[in-house]
Parts: C-alpha cells; sequence; structure tokens
C-alpha cells in the first residue's frame, strides 16, 4: 500500500476519493485550501490533514515535505484533484478570476506533480492521477477559464505520461462529464436555476440517463491509481455516461 496524497479533499469528488484510497489500504494526505478544513475526515480515516494553496509552488513543496516527513514515506500516489471555477461570458469575464481559475486549476496540477516526483523516483515509481473534465475535451461556453484550464490538464497528463514513464511513474487522467459535486451549484446560480433543475437539464444530455455520482468518478480514480496497472500511461479516462461529445 501507498502513501498517497488527494488535493481538493475537501470537495465532494475529492472526499469520495480519499475514502475509496482509505478503503484500498493506502494512508491518504488530503489537502484542500486554509479554510477548507478537512481534519475530521482526516481523522475519521487515519490520515492526515494537509492545508495548501495548490497555486503556490512554495506551500505545496512545504506540504509535500511536511507530509513526508510526518510518515517517514515517500508518496506514491497523487490525485490532482483541487479546482476552483465560475461561470461568466467570455467577454465580461474578469481577467484576473480567469487566471485565479487556471492558476488553480493547471498551474496547481503541475506544482503538485513537480513537488511529488522526486519522492516517486526515490521510491522506484509511482502514480499520478489528474483530474481533467469532459469540457477540456470539448470546450464549454461561458465556461472558457475552465475549459481552456482543463484542456491544459489532459497535455499535462499525456507529456508527463511519456515523459516519465522510464521512471517508473504513470500519469493519466480522468475527464467526467458533470458530476454530482460542487460546478454543478455554481452552475445553477449561474443559470439561475435549482439544483436540481440543472441536474435534470444534464441528465437528459446522458445516455445513461443520469449525471454520475461522485464515488463513480472515485473508482475510475482509484482504477487509475492501481500500480499493477503499469502500462496504462498517459491515458485519457472518459467517465461520462455515454455522452459522445468526449469523443470530439
Amino acid at each position: 500500500m501507498a502513501l498517497a496524497l488527494v488535493t481538493g479533499a475537501a470537495g465532494g469528488l475529492g472526499s469520495a476519493v480519499a475514502r475509496r484510497l482509505a478503503s484500498c489500504g493506502h494512508l491518504v494526505a488530503l489537502n484542500d485550501r486554509p479554510g477548507r478544513p478537512v481534519g475530521d475526515l482526516a481523522a475519521e480515516l487515519d490520515g492526515i490533514a494537509a492545508p495548501a494553496d495548490v497555486s503556490d509552488p512554495d506551500a505545496v513543496r512545504e506540504m509535500v515535505e511536511h507530509i513526508e516527513r510526518r510518515t517517514g514515506d515517500h508518496i506514491g500516489i497523487l490525485v490532482a484533484n483541487a479546482a476552483y471555477t465560475t461561470l461568466s461570458p467570455f467577454a465580461e469575464h474578469d481577467l484576473a478570476d480567469w487566471w485565479r481559475i487556471v492558476d488553480v486549476n493547471l498551474g496547481g496540477t503541475f506544482a503538485c506533480a513537480q513537488a511529488v516526483m522526486p519522492g516517486m523516483v526515490e521510491r522506484g515509481g509511482g502514480r499520478m492521477v489528474l483530474v481533467s473534465s469532459e469540457w477540456g475535451v470539448t470546450g464549454r461556453p461561458d465556461a472558457t477559464a475552465h475549459s481552456a484550464s482543463k484542456a491544459g490538464v489532459i497535455a499535462l497528463a499525456k507529456s508527463l505520461g511519456r515523459e516519465l514513464a522510464p521512471l517508473g511513474i504513470a500519469v493519466n487522467a480522468v475527464a467526467p462529464n458533470v458530476i454530482d459535486a460542487g460546478l454543478l451549484e455554481v452552475d445553477a446560480v449561474a443559470a439561475g436555476v435549482t439544483g436540481e433543475e440543472v441536474r435534470a437539464r444534464y441528465a437528459a444530455r446522458v445516455p445513461l440517463g443520469r449525471i454520475a455520482a461522485t464515488e463513480e468518478i472515485a473508482a475510475a480514480i482509484a482504477f487509475l491509481a492501481d500500480d499493477r496497472l503499469p502500462a496504462l500511461v498517459g491515458q485519457i479516462l472518459h467517465v461520462n455516461g455515454g455522452t459522445t461529445r468526449a469523443r470530439a
């Protein structure tokens, strides 16, 4: 079993991933930005709370060093899930907010991958699972920053997959469709409708007839984190209920 770091662990998907990896026997370090507490979940899972803003590379390095000093082990699994998103028409999108989304979603993923890589090399290998989005494949109106940042995550997974495979580090990504988590509420507010209405709108577009639960995406992430699959490298797993858009 490995020491796993899950970023964005205070959110719906991050907490589901932390629970899933803990149930697989991994020791889990749970990250979220300061002010988004993960201590209770860390205590429940016998894990480690590791607050840090992933858009700050220095804070990320300090976080990783703290986790590895505390456990006496190197991180063997990274799930780069932390994300920040707002929705706005492109012409009206505040530039500072646009860059904040890119800095967290793409820059934070880069910073976490770079920080854990030396330890993975020293331990002889590891697994990185980067959380992208179907919108990173297809684009989405009013979500230019989110879509661009998540497209960057896909390119990062493919590039790192090729670069780090010779070092025994397998890098892959998931690109889920809309899931029943925080982004739905952002979308509902932007559309001026209730959460239930926006869920129904998205479900109507999915061949499966519903949007995915966080636990389903967590199961896919745990699959990609399994070190018994060494040849799975640089792949993007589309967990979307059968929407054809992910094939674009």
